[in-house]
């Protein structure tokens, strides 16, 4: 689990809520229940609106994803893609079959069952590659979710705010007092503060989280086909760690280096 996401949701109310009664403000201030219903009610129904009612079901995967920190381990991963490759230049493509079946990851099983089958390389590659582009579309679904929300909340905030604006300006014009003005101004101007922290404290962090969970799936997929595909092609292990290695940064090529016996 990835401790930082919670805590730093933790965090956001706690530097709000902070930030409030250090300065001297009330709380109650800050609670109004016709803004929480404008921005929230009207927030998710746009949402709702921008988005298949399919990707919307998926947001507690969404938020399963952010909270789940994935462990890829693209060290290990390239050192079994070399073994792989060792043991295809000495014996052969065949040879392979046993190990494929204790493969867990079904993206490197796939693509190593289309290479023993004998599949040709541009369709082996093909099929990889459209399997990939799936893979960032679906994430890209999910994330757009959260970015629809960074942009729609403020904008719903905003709406919450001329309507308290247009209210309070009618009570004046109906007879109210000028001692109105300051107390309708703050509870038209705590809807749009609601928007803002929606977005900036919560949406606009999580499409981060979601962008980067993707990075890390995309590098350590990018890992496996171009190690399936160099493995095909009956490229020396050395090669095919050289090519493999130059995905990770130099802090992490330690491990590979020194399985092979490199510096």
């Amino acid at each position: 689990m990835d401790i930082t996401v919670l805590a730093s949701l933790g965090l956001v109310l706690l530097i709000n809520v902070g930030g409030i009664v250090v300065g001297g403000g009330n709380l109650a201030f800050f609670i109004d229940i016709p803004s929480i219903v404008i921005v929230m009610f009207g927030g998710v129904t746009s949402i709702m609106l921008a988005n298949d009612l399919e990707t919307m079901v998926k947001i507690p995967q969404a938020f399963g994803v952010m909270i789940k920190k994935p462990n890829y381990a693209e060290d290990d991963m390239i050192i079994t893609l070399i073994s792989f490759a060792e043991k295809a230049r000495r014996e052969g493509l065949l040879v392979l079959e046993d190990d494929i079946q204790d493969v867990t990851e079904p993206f490197l099983k796939k693509g190593m069952q289309l290479v023993v089958d004998g599949t040709d390389p541009e369709l082996v590659k093909g099929i990889l590659e459209t399997e990939l582009d799936q893979v960032e579309a679906r994430h890209d679904t999910l994330k757009k979710v959260f970015d629809d929300a960074s942009a729609l909340f403020p904008a719903w905030g905003m709406i919450g705010t001329l309507i308290g604006l247009v209210t309070m300006l009618r009570s004046l014009g109906g007879g109210g007092g000028i001692e109105t003005i300051g107390g309708g101004m703050a509870v038209a101007l705590v809807t749009t503060y609601y928007g803002a922290v929606l977005a900036n404290g919560f949406a606009q962090p999580m499409a981060a989280k979601l962008a980067t969970r993707h990075a890390s799936e995309s590098l350590i997929k990018g890992i496996m086909l171009e190690g399936i595909l160099s493995i095909q092609a009956g490229d020396n292990p050395r090669i095919v760690k050289d090519k493999l290695v130059s995905f990770l940064p130099p802090a992490k090529r330690r491990k590979v280096n020194e399985h092979l016996g490199d510096r």
